[in-house]
């Protein structure tokens, strides 16, 4: 057996939404099953995300740390955002992301992973990028103003083999971050020579 996710739609016989708030939907379907039997689903709606490992010269991971009230934590994460501009390309996305949340520009952009945070309860889709090149946006250029949970954030620079024992230890939690940095660590064994172009489709 080939091991590949593939698309797969049964038949939704009846939906109901139950929350449209301003990221987020929840949403019931009565989705028909194998059997002729039918069955309740509830999950989430959601836009999508992008997330970015920026990797330096020295192979050290950026990471920021931002408060996420669900969790009640202070959590080690990639910089990272809503899908939430139409027309916009996922690394474009993340370029974004990566000047407004840490100030940097990158030149060399892969796509690093896609996953599916939660697909018992939500669609989102989070593509993972690694970028590499860096360059700091001088001050001032930038324009964006933080507001919320990202005001005041820490940056930190880190080497990318502590990064992955952090990870493992269960000292960072944040799913994009730890699948980021594993597979940021994976791929550089083959010189990230492996990694699919920015532009690879979502499949």
């Amino acid at each position: 057996m080939k091991i590949r996710d593939t698309p797969e739609e049964w038949d939704v016989v009846a939906s109901k939404e139950h929350f449209g708030g301003r990221v987020i939907e929840v949403r019931t379907d009565t989705v028909r099953m194998p059997r002729e039997q039918v069955a309740d689903r509830d999950y989430v709606v959601h836009p999508g995300s992008v997330a970015v490992v920026a990797l330096d010269a020295d192979e050290r991971v950026l990471l920021i740390r931002q408060y996420r009230h669900p969790a009640r934590h202070l959590l080690w994460e990639l910089p990272a955002g809503l899908r939430d501009v139409q027309g916009e390309s996922l690394v474009a996305g993340a370029a974004r992301e990566l000047a407004e949340e840490a100030g940097y520009r990158a030149e060399t952009w892969h796509t690093l992973v896609d996953l599916y945070t939660s697909p018992g309860m939500s669609n989102e889709r989070i593509r993972v990028f690694l970028a590499r090149d860096l360059t700091k946006i001088p001050e001032g250029e930038n324009g964006f103003v933080h507001q919320h949970e990202e005001i005041d954030m820490p940056v930190e620079w880190v080497p990318l083999p502590d990064a992955v024992e952090k990870a493992l230890m269960g000292m960072i939690h944040n799913s994009p971050a730890v699948a980021g940095i594993l597979a940021a660590y994976a791929a550089s064994v083959e010189g990230f020579a492996l990694l699919r172009p920015a532009d690879a489709p979502e499949e």
